[in-house]
């Protein structure tokens, strides 16, 4: 018997400064049983850092053909499409033909500069695609519970995600835009 996914439900306070975007969002996320709390974290962190009424998370893991977050319009058509981790070629490409905009949020230190360091040459005839590194310092797995209430800030295109206990501040670096 298939293992299920297990579901997260995350309340975000998000003020972005950097877009002026202020709003809640009341989000239900269902974490893969292939998929660790870090994953789990850097895609609501992807969320956030894109977040707008449209967006939204697909089933990501579990389909090959879907990325992590998406945001459609009502015909149908991809606006914008969110990977994570170290995606090959075939799929960036399959994206940016796809999607008016792709971005790669890659987040583990050593294997992403790695990853990067193979394709980067060959990722640059895509206009539609942005690649940013997200330095998380190790500390933003300690933020998944089942039940979360976070403050998002968003400033200087630094995000600090605060619970009760915790405080983690995310970096961004912007390998490709």
């Amino acid at each position: 018997m298939a293992a299920k996914a297990t579901i997260y439900k995350a309340s975000l306070n998000i003020a972005d400064m950097d877009r002026h975007y202020y709003a809640e969002h009341d989000l239900t996320l269902a974490k893969h049983p292939s998929e660790n709390d870090l994953r789990l974290m850097v895609r609501l962190a992807a969320f956030v850092l894109n977040a707008d009424e449209e967006l939204s998370f697909s089933k990501g893991i579990s389909q090959d053909d879907e990325p992590d977050l998406w945001k459609k319009a009502l015909d149908g058509e991809i606006k914008l499409w969110i990977d994570l981790g170290q995606p090959d070629e075939k799929r960036i490409r399959k994206a940016c033909g796809r999607a008016d905009q792709v971005i790669i949020y890659t987040y583990q230190e050593g294997s992403a500069l790695a990853w990067w360091k193979q394709v980067e040459k060959s990722l640059k005839r895509f206009k539609n695609l942005s690649v940013i590194h997200m330095r998380t310092g190790g500390g933003i797995a300690t933020l998944a519970q089942r039940t979360m209430a976070l403050q998002c800030n968003i400033s200087d295109a630094e995000l600090s995600l605060l619970d009760d206990e915790h405080a983690v501040q995310i970096t961004q670096e912007i390998w490709k835009d």
